[in-house]
C-alpha cells in the first residue's frame, strides 16, 4: 500500500506540475514562443527518437506483445472512425476539424496511461501500457502527422495553389517523422538479440521522466484559459468518446484475444486515457486550432485525474 502511494507522486511530479510551470513561464514571460516552440522540435525529433528506440528494443518478444503490437492500432484507429463518421464534421474550418481529429485520436497513454498503470499493477502494467504507446508512436508518425498536413493544405487550398503545386513527398513526410528510424532500428537489435546495458536502461528511465516534463511545459505554457473556454462545451462529445465508445469498444474486443486480467485491466485504463499532449503539439506542428485540443487535453485529463482514475483505481484494485 504504501508503494502504491509512493507511485500516485508521479501523477503530481510526472503529469501536473510540468504544466503548471510551463503556464508559469508563459504568465511570467519568462520564456518566448520560439523557445517553446524549440522544446517541442526537440521532444519530437530528439526525446521520442530515442525513447523510441529504447522502448521497442526492450519490448518482449512472446505472443501476446506480437498480439498487442497490432492491437494497439485500434486506439488510434477506433476513435478517429467515430469522430470522423460523428462529431468532426461540424467543424467547417479545415484546422479546427483537423484539431478535433488529433484530439480524439491521440491519447495519452504513454504519459498518463503508462503512470496509472505502473501505480496499479507496478512494472507489469507499465510494461503492458508501453506497447500500446509504442504503437501509437508508430502511428502518430505514419498516420496522424500525414493526416495533420493534409487538413493543413486543405485548408490553405481554399486560399492558395500551394496544396496542387507541392509534390506528394512534401505534403505527407518531414523530419517530424524521424522517430520511426528508432523504432526500427530499436526493432532491429531486439530480433538481433543484442541485450540492452543496464546504463542503458538508466537512461531510458531517465527520459520516461525527462520527457514528460519536456512534452508537458510546452502545453502549459499554450493554455489560455480565456481563449480555450469557449471549447469546453463543444469538447463534450470527446468525453464521450473517450470514456465511454472506446473503452467499450476495446474492452470487448480484448476479451477475444486475451484472459489475462492484469492485461485486461491495464488495456481498459489505457483505452479511458484522455487526449494526448501529442493532439496539442501536431496542431502546433502543423499550424492547426490549438486551441480546440488544448481545451480538450484540460477538460479530458481534469475528468480522468479527479473522477475516472480514482474510481478505477479503488474498483479494479478490489
Amino acid at each position: 500500500m504504501l508503494e502504491e502511494n509512493y507511485r500516485l507522486l508521479f501523477v503530481l511530479t510526472d503529469l501536473i506540475l510540468p504544466l503548471i510551470v510551463g503556464y508559469y513561464l508563459h504568465k511570467s514571460h519568462i520564456i518566448t514562443d520560439k523557445i517553446n516552440y524549440f522544446l517541442i522540435k526537440f521532444n519530437i525529433l530528439g526525446i521520442c527518437t530515442f525513447s523510441a528506440l529504447f522502448s521497442f528494443w526492450a519490448l518482449p518478444l512472446n505472443i501476446d506483445s506480437l498480439i498487442l503490437l497490432p492491437f494497439g492500432s485500434l486506439f488510434v484507429i477506433v476513435p478517429g472512425i467515430v469522430g470522423y463518421l460523428t462529431f468532426a464534421k461540424r467543424y467547417k474550418n479545415m484546422l479546427s476539424q483537423g484539431a478535433y481529429i488529433m484530439s480524439v485520436m491521440l491519447s495519452n497513454v504513454g504519459t498518463l496511461g503508462g503512470v496509472c498503470c505502473f501505480i496499479l499493477y507496478s512494472d507489469v502494467g507499465f510494461a503492458y501500457s508501453q506497447i500500446i504507446a509504442s504503437c501509437q508512436n508508430f502511428l502518430l508518425v505514419v498516420l496522424c502527422f500525414p493526416l495533420a498536413q493534409y487538413y493543413y493544405n486543405k485548408h490553405i487550398s481554399v486560399f492558395s495553389s500551394e496544396f496542387h503545386s507541392t509534390s506528394i513527398l512534401k505534403k505527407f513526410l518531414s523530419w517530424n517523422q524521424i522517430s520511426v528510424v528508432g523504432i526500427v532500428l530499436g526493432l532491429y537489435l531486439n530480433a538481433a538479440g543484442v541485450q540492452r546495458t543496464e546504463t542503458l536502461t538508466d537512461i531510458f528511465h531517465f527520459l520516461v521522466h525527462f520527457g514528460a516534463w519536456i512534452a508537458l511545459i510546452p502545453v502549459g505554457y499554450l493554455i489560455n484559459f480565456s481563449k480555450i473556454r469557449y471549447y469546453y462545451f463543444k469538447v463534450f462529445d470527446i468525453v464521450l468518446v473517450r470514456f465511454l465508445i472506446v473503452p467499450l469498444a476495446i474492452y470487448m474486443t480484448a476479451l477475444l484475444f486475451f484472459s489475462d486480467k492484469v492485461l485486461l485491466n491495464s488495456l481498459l485504463i489505457c483505452a479511458m486515457a484522455p487526449t494526448a499532449i501529442n493532439a496539442v503539439l501536431t496542431a502546433k506542428l502543423y499550424h492547426l486550432n490549438v486551441n480546440l485540443p488544448v481545451a480538450s487535453f484540460v477538460s479530458t485529463t481534469a475528468l480522468f485525474l479527479l473522477v475516472i482514475f480514482p474510481v478505477m483505481f479503488f474498483v479494479i484494485r478490489a
